[in-house]
């Protein structure tokens, strides 16, 4: 019989989990700023910038990891395919997120990246058997509807999706959600700053190959060092850290599913940093993917 000792430690283990995500997706959502004031500012092509981020936050994690905890560098032999499938799968999802935007425009791509929770959520319940309540699938149906909603409905009826974007689309969701869980199976043997620096090294090594189609970005002009300096900083390093604590302390169906309360804190920022306005659709979007994502705040056994 589980003590009630053990279940208020569960629950402040659940709870430091809820507010880690929070912060990582309030952390994810600068990303839009800091690339637009990066790309006006520098000569740089959206895959080319996903690899320099990718790089740059290796080589930081890296040499932060060797300056105060050499330790962390250890791992397992045969943990290094699942680190480098974590690092190609994040990798593939810049990639493909970066195409889908050019492809199919920021919102289509906003709502395709949006079925990520359901794929989790399925392959946590396939492959650990993580509970699928009803709960869960009503929360991803309001994230869902949200999302779009944020997105813009006038934006999605206009738009013409070829075959190519369609596949790109379908990408989105699925390497979002494979690198979740590789990140998950991972949370629980290592660090985060570990998993981190080998997944980010993986990552620009799969990104690497396409540089060769890309121009190289310089010279750059010297405030766009700042603007990517808060990317790599604030936009990935901080909240990718917090994100692989939360996967230790909560099922990763729910912190995927939490994680789409960027979608309404990027519209915020956008509101009130890039003067774009929220429009009723909006509003009601954000408000459903925040009821989603309450909806499992509540005790349960998910």
């Amino acid at each position: 019989m589980t003590s009630n000792l053990e279940i208020r430690d569960r629950i402040s283990q659940r709870s430091a989990g809820y507010l880690a995500v929070l912060f990582a997706t309030a952390c994810w959502g600068t990303s839009g700023i800091f690339v637009k004031y990066v790309a006006a500012d520098g000569n740089i092509t959206a895959l080319a910038l996903a690899f320099w981020r990718d790089l740059s936050t290796f080589l930081v994690l890296l040499i932060g990891v060797l300056l105060v905890r050499p330790s962390l560098l250890r791992v397992q032999r045969r943990d290094l395919p699942w680190l480098g499938a974590l690092g190609g799968s994040l990798g593939a999802f810049h990639v493909s997120w970066n195409l889908a935007v050019m492809l199919n425009g920021a919102a289509v791509a906003t709502v395709q990246q949006a079925a990520m929770p359901a794929i989790v959520t399925v392959a946590a319940w396939a492959i650990w058997r993580e509970s699928l309540t009803r709960r869960k699938i009503l929360a991803i149906i309001l994230t869902f509807i949200g999302t779009v909603l944020v997105s813009g409905l006038d934006v999605l009826g206009q738009a013409e999706l070829s075959l190519r974007g369609l596949l790109v689309g379908l990408a989105v969701p699925i390497f979002y959600a494979a690198w979740n869980l590789f990140g998950k199976k991972m949370r629980h043997q290592y660090n985060p700053f570990t998993i981190l620096t080998y997944a980010f090294g993986f990552a620009a090594l799969a990104l690497l190959p396409l540089q060769f189609f890309s121009p190289l970005p310089w010279p750059v002009p010297r405030m766009t060092w700042l603007w990517f300096a808060g990317l790599v900083s604030l936009s990935t390093i901080l909240p990718f850290s917090f994100y692989l604590f939360a996967l230790g302390r909560m099922p990763a169906s729910v912190a995927s599913i939490w994680a789409m309360t960027e979608i309404p804190i990027v519209a915020v920022y956008a509101n009130l940093l890039l003067d774009e306005r929220l429009t009723p659709n909006h509003v009601l979007g954000a408000v459903l993917v925040v009821v989603g994502v309450l909806l499992l705040a509540r005790r349960n056994r998910a």
